[in-house]
């Protein structure tokens, strides 16, 4: 049996749906277990049904699977079908599926970058479509909330990725003006670097590194992610729509930690004594 959410109020997404993207590890299964909490049903979408049925059982009744590869547009379609059938509706969609892998943006191949466009942006916009097309213009309502990644001035050995992420968010914002008649509402989540089992994998050195080069001085946790996917499933998340929300500790703002070795001076930033107005 799930705990209470420590965040939102008990039953706020009750008899709502929430369809997840790599809802079965990770932060998709961190958001989903949130929602969850909040009453809302969540269908947990990937390729693994050993996975997705792992996390289901931990979540519990609330939580349910549907198989689909979401690079494959018939059966995006036929996932989103399913779901209607057996719950009746979609409210919610957090597109958390996505890819990349470490490389010199010089030594990236021709199908590298296909594959990562491919599973970013087209599977991310398949899913976004299907489901407005589907559930949420038909019913007059919906969010739907796509993931990129911060910072965005730049991401050393993943050009490719960075790209595709851009190109989430420009349609983001294009479809949250076209789809704003029909009640449904659209925003991006760019999350920066998490503590997540993924990242445990890479050696020690690696993401303790990543954590320095945070202003906020840590790895942001799963549960923080969770918290503002559900709030954008909430009431608020409609008047969201349209926006880029960057969950990053300051990332995006600065490359390091604050304030910077060369500018410290016994401890502090040095501040200049202001002169007298003239």
């Amino acid at each position: 049996m799930l705990s209470a959410s420590r965040v939102f109020a008990e039953g706020m997404l009750e008899g709502q749906v929430a369809l997840v993207t790599g809802g079965g590890t990770n932060l998709g299964k961190a958001a989903a277990t949130e929602l969850a909490r909040c009453g809302a049903h969540v269908v947990l979408a990937g390729r693994r049904r050993e996975v997705l049925e792992a996390a289901a059982d931990d979540i519990g009744t609330a939580a349910s699977i549907a198989v689909a590869d979401i690079r494959v547009a018939d059966q995006v379609r036929q996932m989103v079908a399913g779901v209607l059938d057996r719950r009746g509706r979609i409210d919610f969609v957090l597109n958390n599926a996505g890819g990349q892998y470490f490389v010199p943006a010089e030594s990236i191949t021709l199908k590298g970058w296909r594959a990562v466009q491919r599973l970013n942006v087209r599977g991310t916009l398949a899913v976004s479509r299907a489901v407005h097309e589907q559930a949420m213009a038909p019913a007059g309502r919906g969010m739907i909330v796509n993931v990129t990644v911060s910072p965005h001035h730049g991401m050393p050995a993943m050009a490719h990725t960075g790209t595709a992420r851009a190109a989430v968010e420009g349609f983001t914002r294009e479809l949250a003006q076209e789809w704003a008649p029909h009640g449904v509402g659209m925003a991006a989540v760019a999350i920066g670097r998490f503590d997540t089992e993924s990242l445990r994998k890479y050696p020690a050195e690696l993401w303790r590194r990543a954590a320095q080069t945070v202003p906020l001085q840590r790895l942001g946790r799963m549960e923080e992610y969770a918290w503002l996917v559900t709030l954008l499933a909430s009431p608020l998340g409609r008047e969201l729509s349209g926006s880029v929300i960057t969950l990053d500790g300051a990332l995006d703002n600065w490359n390091g930690p604050w304030p910077p070795q060369e500018l410290t001076r016994d401890g502090g930033v040095p501040t200049e004594e202001r002169r007298p107005a003239v």
